[in-house]
């Protein structure tokens, strides 16, 4: 069973544009001192992190509320081309927009419903670390135009523009780097050909897709049944594009409350739980073929050999290979 890779989305490439052209601009500005570019560099910095932030709440399927979060990198760009007629505290404002997103980045990273609902269940831990890094990016970048403010005030700007160099050149590319990553983990959400159980529609319509599901236990019970059914019985993790979405949508279980259930029971998240299974796949067929080690990942519904082998590992204490080793030994 063959995965194929999608192409990153849109917005994924426009991040990557934005994060090339502050730089470019940094440097130009540097050498000429163009009003122009002088205006641009802090209207394009500050949507950075909107951008970022777009990106992972699009793998998440938050709704996005472009207007309102466009207003602060609408002020910005208002303010640097408006100058000098008119001089607001871009600095500091720039400063609290990256450290906003970071802190709200991080936080869902480590909410109860962390797993994008649009992201391979097979990479998900990857995103949520690519996520949580993101975040950290982020803070570090409030960090460094912080910095930039002090520099101002006590040397007259005389660091400044090394300042911007140091941190554009070494944080946008990996920033650019988590949010790449995202973009190839996700699979655009497509209802056409999914199989939905009846109940879906009336299950979806009482839960409000921003808050956490309060659920009883008897309640995780029964979505715990209905999960491990699809598991057993049809092998749905075998879906190498299975995510979180997918599953809710086979199961007729909106996604969040498939997350709060998985949580409360395994005490793991929901790729965790899946892997599980694909685990269990890939050890029979180590002990009872002699597939290559990329074919028995590939037939347990993985996509990569580092994330087949990092969940493995979790699972068994030993690498694939080392598995099959000892069962030749015994």
């Amino acid at each position: 069973m063959f995965a194929q890779q999608r192409p990153v989305g849109l917005a994924t490439y426009v991040f990557i544009g934005l994060c090339a052209a502050v730089p470019v601009i940094v440097g130009v500005r540097a050498m000429t001192d163009i009003a122009l570019f002088r205006a641009l560099q802090p209207a394009i910095a500050s949507c950075v992190p909107v951008a970022a932030w777009y990106c992972f709440a699009r793998a998440h399927r938050r709704k996005a509320a472009f207007l309102v979060h466009a207003l602060l990198p609408l002020f910005v760009v208002l303010g640097s081309l408006t100058y000098p007629f008119w001089n607001p505290p871009l600095d500091p404002l720039l400063a609290s927009i990256y450290l906003g997103y970071g802190v709200a980045l991080i936080r869902v990273s480590f909410s109860a419903d962390n797993v994008p609902g649009q992201v391979r269940l097979s990479q998900a831990g990857t995103a949520i670390v690519a996520e949580r890094f993101a975040g950290v990016l982020l803070l570090l970048s409030a960090i460094f135009d912080i910095v930039i403010s002090v520099d101002i005030a006590k040397f007259q700007g005389l660091h400044k523009d090394a300042i911007l160099s140091t941190g554009h050149f070494i944080l946008l590319p990996v920033l650019s780097g988590m949010v790449l990553l995202i973009g190839m983990s996700r699979v655009p959400s497509d209802r056409r050909g999914q199989e939905v159980q009846p109940a879906a529609q009336t299950m979806a319509s009482n839960v409000d897709e921003g808050s956490t599901p309060e659920l009883s236990d008897d309640a995780a019970k029964t979505i715990i049944e209905a999960i491990t059914g699809l598991m057993v019985k049809k092998e749905v993790f075998l879906d190498p594009d299975l995510t979180l979405d997918r599953l809710a949508r086979k199961s007729g279980i909106p996604s969040r409350q498939i997350s709060v259930a998985i949580n409360r029971v395994y005490h793991r998240n929901i790729s965790q739980v899946v892997n599980e299974y694909r685990i269990e796949r890939a050890k029979e067929l180590l002990a009872n073929t002699t597939h290559s080690i990329t074919q028995v990942y590939l037939e347990s519904g993985f996509q990569t050999k580092s994330n087949f082998n990092r969940e493995f590992l979790r699972v068994t204490q030993l690498t694939p290979s080392a598995y099959r080793r000892s069962l030749k030994a015994s």
